[in-house]
């Protein structure tokens, strides 16, 4: 058994159907972030198209420990830093916002504001994309783009 910090040397061709399914997942999330309205949605919408893009990375990577021994649970944050030490800085950054997503997904008008959601719309997709390359796969295109012509329009 690999210890956590081997490289990745799986073929994009050979990922298990569950890191398939979560980057699906991250970009339906990224595409509701987008298409919201209400801030603190696409905020919530946003952070969840990360943790979902995190736990791809986490089902690909990821291997169960030798012997099960009470361990305290970690969150998937903790466990991206771990498994993919390359993208700790990214962990650190999304952990932080959890608290925030929370707050909007409870429907705080407060939580975050509108240059705080389109940011991390935009924060969430490249991430996405390193996820989907360090993966091996071919990242989607960036939102860039469509982003910029919102702010201009909104």
């Amino acid at each position: 058994m690999a210890p956590h910090n081997a490289p990745f040397t799986v073929s994009p061709h050979s990922l298990p159907a569950t890191t398939h399914n979560y980057l699906l997942r991250a970009a339906e999330s990224l595409s509701e972030a987008v298409a919201a309205r209400d801030v603190p949605t696409r905020y919530a919408c946003a952070h969840v198209a990360a943790l979902r893009a995190a736990a791809a990375l986490l089902a690909a990577r990821a291997r169960p420990a030798a012997a099960p021994r009470r361990r305290s649970q970690k969150n998937a944050w903790v466990l991206l830093a771990e498994v993919a030490p390359e993208l700790g800085e990214w962990a650190t950054f999304f952990a932080a916002g959890a608290a925030k997503r929370a707050a909007a997904e409870a429907g705080s008008t407060r939580a975050v504001t509108e240059r705080e959601a389109d940011d991390l719309v935009r924060d969430a997709d490249r991430f996405l994309a390193l996820v989907e390359h360090s993966l091996g796969l071919t990242p989607h295109l960036l939102l860039g783009e469509h982003l910029a012509g919102r702010a201009v329009a909104g």
